[in-house]
């Protein structure tokens, strides 16, 4: 054979073979899209009648539908403190909401490392756009935390066309320079989001990249994209809204979320990048009363399975398969050990509650059986295979309750009285919990 042509053909095969090496050696890209108060039945995949939601359906078609995820809290800053660190919320000192009025000069602590940071440790490029909520000075901002740029606000909820927050605080920061812009704020972070992942291609910057987009919908104000500012600087509280207008108000809100996914998933394919990245989109919590909880009891803020269970979505295309649908239980903190697992790492801090699940999803396998709890105020519970022991401590007593979550996932019948043994060894777990997650640590919300 001509010398040439064997020169050539070593040549392509030599290129096909390191090609092939290095694709197997990519990391890969992670997209975490949250939203805000989205209720477990408020998705057309998880049943909604009402709501369009075509393209969070379509990752739901893609990968593994989860039917007993929870949030860590049943309010908006416990959820995310677990998520950035992996640890239940209660050791971060966040285990109530941080809020506009009287926790402005505290937040998550500088000493957590975040999934940004832990990260940041592998090349990886780190972007957020949204809602940040755990702290409101800028010394808490996301962009000393691991994020290398943050478009968003701070607060809890703000005026989605004037971004102003419930205190009467202009709320849109570029990193930790307040800079307001006009938008409409769920429009925004889907706008930032599709920016990021465009500017971060990873043929161009050879370096993985995660994205957090954190968005408000449906979370009160309840504003179209055509509605007025109704929030004014320097004036706390909200202008009127028809109470009658809200349904409608807010199955747009939740709408045109399930657009900017769509932007987000048509971006991932337009760069090259949607095969190897990995996309989670969950809520932080339940439904309010405005949302749609499905079958499950009580709402946002609450002890029962509609403050916490809520849908959560995981994509990952040749890495797990489609259509699945999960009935383990699972928490937001479990993101951060899993994204690590997927690249081979883990974390990197001491007392990380939450465990890698991704031999569940990319092999069903069946998750490790714990204990899982949940803390806010005067209610606690603890989950212990279908078993679930809720604690309410009234000013007179605690009432305890006992639920089989296998026959009565409503929640109507409190079986109790019927098995003392068993309530009282969930509540003695649930009191060593308590002592254990808030041991030494300052509470910063509570």
């Amino acid at each position: 054979m001509n010398k040439n042509v064997i020169f050539l053909l070593s040549s392509i095969l030599l290129f096909s073979c390191s090609e092939k090496m290095e694709n197997k050696n990519v990391m890969p890209n992670f997209v975490i899209i949250m939203a805000d108060d989205l209720g477990y039945g408020d998705l057309g995949c998880y049943g909604s009648a009402t709501t369009q939601t075509p393209n969070i359906d379509f990752l739901a078609s893609e990968g593994i539908k989860f039917t007993d995820f929870h949030s860590n809290g049943a309010v908006c800053s416990p959820t995310r403190a677990a998520l950035m660190t992996g640890k239940y919320q209660q050791r971060t000192g966040v285990e109530g909401v941080v809020t506009a009025k009287s926790h402005r000069q505290v937040g998550l602590s500088l000493d957590e490392i975040t999934i940004a940071e832990e990260l940041k440790k592998y090349n990886y490029n780190c972007g957020m756009y949204g809602k940040w909520h755990l702290g409101y000075s800028k010394e808490f901002n996301p962009s000393l935390q691991g994020f290398d740029d943050f478009v968003g606000f701070v607060s809890g909820n703000v005026d989605y066309h004037g971004h102003i927050d419930q205190e009467g605080y202009l709320d849109w920061w570029k990193n930790t320079t307040i800079d307001n812009e006009v938008g409409y704020s769920t429009d925004l972070i889907s706008e930032y989001g599709v920016k990021f992942i465009k500017e971060n291609n990873s043929k161009k910057t050879n370096k993985p990249f995660l994205l957090y987009l954190p968005h408000e919908a449906p979370h009160y104000p309840y504003q179209r994209r055509v509605d007025k500012v109704l929030r004014e600087v320097g004036k706390p509280g909200l202008g009127p809204i028809s109470e009658d207008s809200i349904p409608s108000i807010y199955k747009e809100m939740v709408e045109v979320m399930d657009e900017g996914v769509g932007k987000i998933i048509d971006a991932l394919k337009e760069t090259g990048a949607y095969e190897n990245t990995m996309i989670i989109f969950l809520s932080d919590n339940g439904a309010s009363k405005n949302g749609d909880n499905g079958l499950l009891r009580g709402r946002k803020g609450g002890v029962y399975e509609g403050g916490s269970r809520v849908p959560a979505i995981i994509s990952y295309p040749n890495k797990i398969k489609k259509g699945l649908i999960s009935t383990q239980t699972a928490l937001t903190m479990d993101l951060l050990p899993t994204v690590l697992d997927f690249i081979g790492q883990k974390p990197s801090t001491e007392n990380i509650d939450g465990i890698s699940i991704k031999e569940h999803l990319t092999n069903q396998a069946v998750l490790v059986e714990r204990d899982v709890f949940f803390g806010f105020k005067n209610k606690s519970f603890i989950r212990s295979g279908r078993w679930k022991m809720i604690s309410i401590k009234d000013p007179d007593r605690t009432r305890l309750e006992l639920y089989d979550l296998s026959t009565d996932l409503s929640e109507n019948n409190n079986i109790g009285l019927e098995n003392p043994d068993l309530l009282n060894k969930l509540n003695e777990k649930l009191t060593i919990w308590k002592e254990d997650v808030r041991k030494g640590v300052n509470m910063v919300a509570q």
